[in-house]
């Protein structure tokens, strides 16, 4: 593609989540379309489909499931880690879900994790969503998810998940099996935060996670950097059949592949087992 048509669709004012107007980036697309594994050669071919497609007011959804459509016929693989973000979304409806996600993410960074846990303060009780320890700190995490990508987190959440951190620790460390733990709090979400949020958590100390917050170590880099994708993500698989596997604790794709004794409890056909099979080694980067 040429510099002349890059600028062209560089000036186009397209439709965000939040309903919010911004200008097309076609350098954001050639990203997404690299971080999701798809060589340049096909990379340069979705750009130049959707230049000839796109037109003003058009939403970023209709974007991106355009661009993965097409992704999704040049390279399948690619395609899936593409649609990444929609995937965390379809986790719901409830929190929980992504609360065990959160976990096998720590994990993956050498933590010992706990999930949902009613645990005491110095004055009540909290439930705290994940519990992350590793070598002499522990961290404190409130999830926030929401299958709105337009949230913005308000500032009402980090002052209420610091207060309630602070109750904790107050207890805490005067406990002797605490004795030498140094204690953070965090929250994570799919979504983002609002400025007041942001100005908050930096000021007080509070860790913040959103999708794209902090820049380069959001949740869709700590998810690419570990390659813990969610089971939301196969294409193979139906929403109820989804559906099915989070019922039983499966949150993960590599979870899936170590019991996929579960598969035959869904009763596929031999080309969807096959099928799937290869999807979850693809996903993974496991030959078979």
């Amino acid at each position: 593609m040429n510099d002349a048509t890059h600028i062209h669709l560089n000036t186009i004012p397209i439709v965000k989540a939040s309903g919010e107007k911004e200008l097309f980036s076609v350098q954001k697309l050639e990203h997404s379309l690299h971080n999701a594994g798809a060589d340049k050669t096909t990379i340069d071919f979705i750009v130049n489909q959707i230049s000839t497609w796109i037109s003003p007011g058009i939403s970023t959804k209709d974007i991106y499931k355009r661009a993965f459509q097409l992704l999704y016929k040049e390279q399948n693989s690619s395609a899936t880690r593409y649609k990444l973000k929609q995937a965390i979304m379809e986790l719901g409806p409830t929190g929980y879900p992504f609360e065990r996600f959160v976990g096998h993410l720590m994990e993956a960074q050498g933590f010992k994790t706990e999930v949902g846990v009613i645990i005491q303060g110095h004055c009540v009780t909290h439930e705290i969503d994940v519990i992350a320890t590793r070598n002499n700190s522990q961290f404190l995490v409130e999830c926030k998810y929401s299958s709105d990508q337009g949230k913005n987190i308000s500032v009402q959440v980090p002052l209420y998940v610091r207060s309630r951190v602070n109750d904790i620790v107050h207890k805490r460390k005067y406990m002797p099996e605490y004795e030498g733990i140094s204690f953070s709090a965090w929250i994570v979400t799919n979504t983002r935060f609002s400025c007041d949020s942001i100005q908050y958590g930096k000021c007080s100390g509070l860790h913040l996670v959103a999708w794209n917050y902090p820049e380069g170590n959001g949740l869709k880099d700590m998810i690419e950097k570990a390659k813990i994708y969610p089971i939301t993500i196969l294409s193979s698989l139906t929403k109820k059949e989804k559906q099915f596997l989070i019922d039983k604790n499966i949150i993960i794709c590599r979870q899936l592949l170590q019991n996929y004794d579960l598969v035959t409890e869904m009763k596929l056909s031999h080309k969807k087992n096959i099928k799937l099979k290869k999807e979850l080694h693809d996903i993974l980067n496991i030959v078979l």
